[in-house]
């Protein structure tokens, strides 16, 4: 079985700080061993109404800003900031990536050219930044689907083919929320996903915002390619992922058990496992030997 993929999102958890953010690849690349980071980019005038923008934070403990748009606006990164996460992700051995929110950040992230870029659920119905990406874009489009309507979920994989660019497409599973109740994370729609779309797109992956990490190690037996989870330096930082995100020891030990899990999912080559056989020698009762 295909090893998941684990991508550690930093979304906005560096609190506006690229020396936090450094930080954070480090520890995700050396201490959690992930195989991505991500980060996230919005122009945010192009994202939000001037009523959105100008508007008090909908939790003002949470905010950077005297409005939710000067909080959004403190949290961002520039291209040229980015550009250097990038640098950085290449000096640790880890891969660089960033969610895009809007067209103009999709242009600007797509001319860093990394292995993959994502869109948030929030964003899937964006089709003019789908078609930019899958027109002018040669990397692979990871698109969340949380929030999202069947229907919606449809017209979303049907642009993508007629751009020629659904084979570069990683549909992932997801429940909007943060944290997100046990009972509503619906590990299935997984299975869902690789049944309605799993010829049509490359690889079905999932997107985590719940506690805990038993429920990443359930998706690898599922058959997620890719888990994705927030990650942070401290859940109670001021914001509103942090307290749905792993911190790094959690991340490691997710890491460590999405890949030990991944070698179990396997059969017996022969009638038995090697260890078996020496086990077979010094412990099986045959009948005729040890009894009658």
């Amino acid at each position: 079985m295909k090893t998941p993929k684990v991508i550690a999102e930093i979304g906005c958890n560096h609190k506006g700080d690229i020396e936090i953010a450094r930080e954070m690849i480090g520890i995700a690349a050396t201490f959690a061993k992930c195989d991505f980071v991500k980060f996230q980019k919005r122009s945010n005038k192009e994202l939000l109404t001037p009523g959105e923008y100008n508007a008090r934070h909908p939790n003002p403990q949470n905010s950077y800003g005297e409005s939710y748009g000067a909080h959004r606006e403190f949290l961002e990164f520039d291209i040229d900031q980015h550009q250097q996460l990038q640098q950085w992700c290449q000096e640790f051995g880890i891969g660089y990536s960033t969610s895009v929110w809007d067209l103009t950040s999709a242009k600007e992230i797509a001319s860093l050219n990394p292995e993959f870029i994502k869109i948030p659920s929030a964003c899937n119905l964006n089709f003019p930044m789908l078609q930019y990406l899958a027109t002018h874009y040669d990397g692979d489009i990871h698109i969340s689907v949380g929030m999202t309507t069947p229907a919606e979920q449809e017209h979303i994989v049907q642009l993508l083919e007629e751009c020629d660019a659904a084979n570069r497409v990683v549909l992932y599973a997801c429940t909007s929320g943060y944290p997100v109740p046990f009972d509503q994370v619906c590990l299935l729609e997984i299975q869902s996903l690789s049944e309605k779309f799993g010829s049509r797109v490359k690889e079905i992956g999932f997107s985590g915002h719940h506690l805990g990490i038993a429920i990443d190690i359930a998706t690898v037996v599922l058959g997620a390619s890719w888990i994705e989870r927030h990650f942070t330096l401290d859940r109670t930082w001021k914001g509103t992922d942090h307290a749905a995100s792993l911190e790094p020891d959690g991340l490691r030990r997710l890491v460590r058990d999405v890949r030990n899990v991944c070698k179990t999912l396997k059969f017996k080559e022969g009638e038995m496992t090697e260890i078996e056989l020496a086990q077979r020698d010094k412990l099986k009762r045959v009948q005729g030997v040890h009894f009658n």
